[in-house]
């Protein structure tokens, strides 16, 4: 999935920096990565045996961090009727459209003659994608499927779906004619399921890192925040509903959810630092790396006066790619400074 701000093309940066500063004896250390996004972070980490802590404001970046960074084991649906991934992926993909939410809002068939037409996806992949996301809350709301088999599937469908979505590449807009990709027929895929061989208890959450931060504890806490004052809840809107299928009320051209509760403080400039310092206070971790780019609405000398104010600070750098949500779209420069800010932290301090 093309994600904005993901991490996956410098996991090895990640790491280096970790290798480096923190020096770790060995993997058995708790990991947060409290801005978990497509869960990168936390996947790589989690397959060098390291034990895991992941959060997202997001529902859908949640459900699906969820399935990779909890599931630990083989899912086997042995509620159902049919059982084994192969047979139910088989049943889902063979399942007969319906017009349910997706379909009605998101595809022209369904918005056909209203105030605004929208094609995020086919007509028949929005039939598809209802009834399978249909009959997975059936089956959830039976209790024919418990909650790791729950997260599995709808982190498939979420994949699945954005495959064949008509957009440039995230959802803040569709594009006018379905383009290749948008036409296939959407196939329901099953998704990894990341096992490793200890049995550490991994955890996710889905709340205000702020809030969290003031609940947990351990060795690493790595931070990617916003950047800048993109939104997650609008850019990725379309996630959101096929991952909590809420009927939300919706407005406008692009038909993003009305609810305006998720708007980050790291969005925002005015707020961004305070928040940042707030988060960094209140964290009971002795090691803290934030990746943040050159391009970032907190100036790089005020990330370093605050991390100084708590314990020894040192910053590494690499030039990378940017990403590119319109490839028709002409931009200042092809290429960022991504740092990684470290702090190893005085947590016997008490600064106010």
């Amino acid at each position: 999935m093309n994600y904005i701000g993901s991490k996956f093309s410098i996991l090895d940066f990640i790491d280096e920096t970790i290798e480096d500063f923190v020096k770790p004896q060995n993997n058995n250390l708790v990991l947060c990565d409290i801005f978990s996004g497509t869960a990168a972070v936390g996947k790589y980490f989690k397959r060098k045996g390291y034990t895991i802590i992941s959060n997202d404001i997001e529902y859908y970046s949640y459900i699906t961090t969820k399935h990779f960074i909890e599931n630990n084991s083989d899912i086997t649906f042995l509620k159902l009727k049919k059982q084994g991934i192969e047979d139910i992926f088989k049943y889902l993909n063979t399942l007969e459209g319906k017009k349910g939410f997706i379909y009605n809002n998101y595809s022209i068939g369904g918005t056909k003659g209203k105030e605004f037409e929208r094609q995020y996806f086919s007509d028949s992949n929005a039939l598809k994608i209802d009834a399978i996301r249909m009959c997975i809350e059936e089956w959830k709301g039976k209790r024919l499927i418990d909650e790791n088999e729950y997260c599995f599937l709808i982190t498939s469908l979420i994949e699945s779906a954005d495959k064949v979505a008509n957009t440039a590449s995230v959802y803040e807009a569709f594009l006018k004619k379905l383009k290749r990709s948008a036409e296939k027929e959407i196939v329901l895929e099953p998704v990894e399921i990341l096992k490793t061989n200890n049995n550490r208890k991994n955890v996710v959450y889905n709340k205000d890192c702020n809030e969290l931060i003031k609940e947990i504890s351990g060795d690493i806490l790595y931070l990617d925040p916003p950047y800048n004052n993109r939104k997650y809840d609008t850019n990725y809107h379309m996630l959101e509903t096929i991952a909590l299928y809420d009927n939300p009320a919706i407005k406008g051209k692009t038909g993003v959810r009305c609810e305006t509760t998720k708007k980050s403080k790291y969005c925002i400039k005015k707020e961004a630092t305070g928040a940042l310092e707030e988060l960094i206070k209140n964290a009971n971790f002795k090691y803290i790396l934030l990746s943040y780019n050159d391009e970032g609405i907190i100036p790089i000398e005020e990330i370093k006066k605050i991390m100084l104010k708590y314990g020894k600070y040192k910053c590494y750098g690499r030039k990378h790619r940017r990403f590119k949500a319109d490839r028709n779209r002409d931009y200042i420069k092809n290429f960022t400074i991504e740092y990684i800010h470290c702090l190893e932290k005085n947590l016997d301090s008490n600064i106010e």
